[in-house]
C-alpha cells in the first residue's frame, strides 16, 4: 500500500530539497524541517496544507495526517520513510521484553485461578516459573484451563490456552510501561519530593517547588490510574476472554497513551536521573524545566489559564504617563 510509507505528490515537498518530519521543540507541533543553505526553514503541516490547499481527503492530506500521527511514536520521517505500526495496524512497533511476556502470563493465570478457585487466595505476584515449577499450581492451571474452556462452551482447553497467550501478548507491553515509565515517574515523584537543604529558599522558588511537587503527585495519579483500571479489567479474565477482541482494543488504547506519554516525560526523567537529592544551584533550572513541562499537560485549566493570563498582563507595556495640568 501506498499509504504505508510516507510519500507525498505535491512539489512542495520535494522541491524544497529532502525534508524531515518532526515535531517543533517549542510546542509539539509536527512540522517539515528543510535545509536552505546554511539555514533551516521549519514549516508547521497544518500551515503547509494550508497554504497550498491540500484537502484533507486527498492523498497528500490523508498522508500529512498519518505523519502527524506517527510522531507519537517515531521521533523524525523522511520521505520513503515506513510509517510505524501503530497507524497502520494497530500493533505496537516495539517488543517488550521476555521478562514482560512472562510476567503478563502469570497475570492471567493467577485472575484464572482466582475465578476457577474463589476460596483460595493466590497472590498477583506470583511469578510464571513458580506457577510452572509447582506440581500443585500447575494442576490448579490446568484444571482452569478446563473449566474456562466448558464456560466458554470450547472444545478443548487448548483453545483456552491460546487465548491467554494472545491476551498475554497484548498485556506484555503494559508490563514493560509499568516498569520503564509508571515505576520511573514514581521514583521521582519521591526524588522531587525528598529535595532539602541548600540554604535559605525565596518565596519564587518555594512557589516553584511547591507547585512542581503538586503537580508530579497530579501526573502520577492521572499515569497509574490507566495501570488500575487496566489491572482491573485484567483481573476479570473470563471476561476479557469472552470479548477478547474488544479487549484487545482496550489494552492498546491505553498501551499507546502510556507509550507516548513516556516519549513526551523522557528528557524530564533523564534530567533528574542523576540529579543529586539537595536543593543546589543545579537544582533550580532543573525544577524551572519541569514545571515548564508539567504545568500546561496537568495543571487545573482555571488555573493555566489564570497563569497565562498573568504573563500576559506582565508582558503589556507600562501605560503612558500623562501630563495633568
Amino acid at each position: 500500500m501506498a499509504e504505508e510509507r510516507c510519500i507525498l505528490q505535491n512539489p512542495v515537498f520535494t522541491k524544497l530539497g529532502p525534508a524531515t518530519f518532526r515535531r517543533a521543540e517549542s510546542d509539539g507541533t509536527p512540522v517539515m524541517v528543510v535545509a536552505l543553505g546554511e539555514r533551516v526553514a521549519v514549516m508547521a503541516l497544518t500551515a503547509l496544507q494550508r497554504e497550498f490547499a491540500i484537502p484533507d481527503d486527498s492523498p497528500d492530506g490523508r498522508m500529512l495526517g498519518l505523519i502527524a500521527e506517527s510522531l507519537n511514536y517515531v521521533t523524525a520521517l523522511q520521505a520513503g520513510d515506513d510509517l510505524p505500526s501503530e497507524v497502520l495496524t494497530g500493533q505496537a512497533s516495539w517488543d517488550p521484553s521476555p521478562k514482560h511476556q512472562r510476567r503478563a502470563a502469570a497475570r492471567l493465570r493467577v485472575g484464572l485461578l482466582n475465578w476457577a478457585e474463589p476460596d483460595v487466595s493466590h497472590a498477583d505476584g506470583i511469578e510464571l516459573d513458580a506457577i510452572e515449577s509447582d506440581p500443585r499450581l500447575r494442576a490448579s492451571v490446568q484444571r482452569a484451563f478446563e473449566q474456562a474452556a466448558a464456560a466458554l462452551t470450547l472444545a478443548d482447553p487448548k483453545d483456552v490456552v491460546a487465548l491467554i497467550a494472545d491476551l498475554a501478548g497484548e498485556l506484555a507491553y503494559i508490563e514493560a510501561l509499568r516498569e520503564t515509565f509508571l515505576a520511573r515517574v514514581q521514583a521521582l515523584a519521591g526524588q522531587i519530593g525528598g529535595l532539602a537543604g541548600g540554604g535559605p529558599v525565596n518565596s519564587e522558588r518555594q512557589t516553584t517547588l511547591m507547585q512542581v511537587r503538586r503537580l508530579t503527585r497530579l501526573a502520577l495519579q492521572q499515569i497509574s490510574g490507566r495501570f488500575t483500571e487496566l489491572d482491573a479489567q485484567t483481573a476479570e479474565v473470563m471476561a476479557a476472554l469472552r470479548n477478547a477482541a474488544g479487549h484487545r482494543s482496550f489494552i492498546r488504547s491505553h498501551r499507546d497513551w502510556l507509550y507516548c506519554s513516556r516519549r513526551a516525560w523522557e528528557p524530564v526523567l533523564a534530567d533528574w536521573s542523576a540529579a543529586a537529592p539537595v536543593l543546589d544551584d543545579t537544582a533550580w533550572p532543573r525544577l524551572a524545566r519541569t514545571y515548564q513541562f508539567l504545568a500546561p499537560r496537568f495543571m487545573p485549566v482555571q488555573e493555566w489559564t489564570s497563569v497565562l493570563g498573568s504573563r500576559t498582563a506582565r508582558r503589556k507595556p507600562p501605560p503612558e504617563r500623562i501630563m495633568q495640568w
